[in-house]
Formats: structure tokens, sequence, C-alpha cells
């Protein structure tokens, strides 16, 4: 890995430390008045999530996120332990690691980085939960639907488009110019990141499903204790 990556691996690491440890803290109290109400272990998780995952613009700040969660993971594992997000950390970061040090595959790299767009929506439901805020609230059922939409273009959507790229690389001199290692580090990690992803988007299809029937059922309970008001009100 060269000096350069190596510092903005560094950097980035450092500054999403400092985005835990002070910046959120500090506008997660100014804009949320839940926040300060919070127990010790969720505001751990609280600032973990608050961090701006959009500057993530290329592959080396994204091994120092991964980094950095990974270690505030260990750290924290009776609260925020999740194997499911330790095993698409160690992928991409076995990936990306030749990405950095052979500066191969940037193109596929930086096209897995537009799943990362989903991110702020599940983020967003993990704040309203941890407010307690009821499912039927329509910014939960709206932030819902749109993390469901979002997750299923930027993750599943995208899976045919992009395997027809790597698959039409196979045979090439290309191809052949990475050598094993990396072959394997490219496929086995992205077959590791689409199941996971596809899990994923079953819960979450699955969750939003249920969000938006349980709405539905409290607009027709409410709907029909009107109607049984007005219906009294005219016999009388």
């Amino acid at each position: 890995m060269a000096m350069r990556e190596l510092t903005v691996v560094t950097g980035s690491f450092v500054g999403f430390q400092l985005l835990y440890s002070g910046v959120s803290p500090l506008l997660s109290s100014a804009f949320s008045e839940g926040y300060g109400r919070l127990p010790p272990t969720k505001l751990n998780e609280w600032n973990s999530r608050g961090d701006p995952n959009m500057v993530k613009l290329n592959v080396a700040i994204t091994c120092g996120y991964l980094l950095y969660d990974l270690v505030l993971l260990a750290r924290n594992w009776s609260t925020m332990g999740d194997s499911f997000f330790v095993c698409h950390h160690l992928a991409a970061l076995y990936a990306y690691g030749y990405v950095l040090t052979r500066g191969v595959l940037p193109y596929f790299a930086n096209f897995r980085l537009i799943s990362e767009l989903s991110t702020p929506f599940v983020n967003q439901r993990w704040f309203y939960e941890v407010l307690h805020y009821p499912r039927s609230d329509r910014l939960v059922v709206a932030n819902g639907v749109a993390m469901t939409v979002v997750f299923f273009l930027v993750r599943i959507a995208v899976m045919p488009s992009y395997w027809a790229s790597v698959f039409a690389t196979f045979g090439t001199p290309a191809f052949e110019r990475l050598g094993l290692g990396a072959q394997v580090a490219w496929i086995v990690s992205c077959v590791c990141l689409d199941i996971l992803n596809t899990v994923w988007m079953y819960k979450i299809a699955r969750g939003c499903y249920r969000v938006l029937a349980g709405s539905r059922k409290h607009k027709d309970k409410a709907s029909n204790g009107d109607g049984g008001k007005h219906m009294n009100n005219h016999t009388d």
C-alpha cells in the first residue's frame, strides 16, 4: 500500500473517531431532544450511526470507516454486536485491500459503494425506533417505504448488471493479469456481500409489509369508529 493510500485510510479512521466522540454528540444534542435521555449503550450506537455515509467517496475512505466500525463493534459487542455486520466489513476489506495495494478493479470497487445510498434510511429507522416513535407514525412509515425502495434499487436491482460486467471480464487478458489471489478476493467477497444484501432485503421487505399492514388496520379502525358515531347520532 502506497504512503498516500495509507495516509487516507489513517485519516479516515481518525476522522470517523472524531465524528463519533465529538461532532455527532454535539449535533445530536442540538437537533434531537430525545438524544440526552438515551442510556449510554444507546448513545454509543447513535453516535456511530450518525456518521455521514455520503462522504465515503473512494475505497481508502471506506476502508477507514470499516476499520473504525469494526473497532467500535468490538468495544461495544454486548450492545452493538452483529455478526452480519462483521462478515460484511471483513468481506469488503478483503477485496478493497487488493484495490489499495495493487490499484486494481477501481471501477468495480466504487460500483459497490452505490449500496451505501441506502444506509441513511437504515440509520434513520434505528433513530425512530430508539426514540420510541410508533410504527404507525407517518414519518416512520415514509422512511420505511423509502428504505425498502432504495435498498432494493442500489443493492438488489443492480446485481444483474454488475455480474454481467464481471462475467464479461472472464477469460480476458486483464482478468488473467489479476492473478488468483485478486480474482478470488473479488468474486468471493462480492458473492458474500450479495448474499448478505439478499438476506437483509428479505427482512426489510417483510418489516415494511408489516408496518404498512398495521398502518392500514389502524386507519380502518379509526374510520369504523367514526362511522359508528355517525350512525348513532343519525339514529338519535
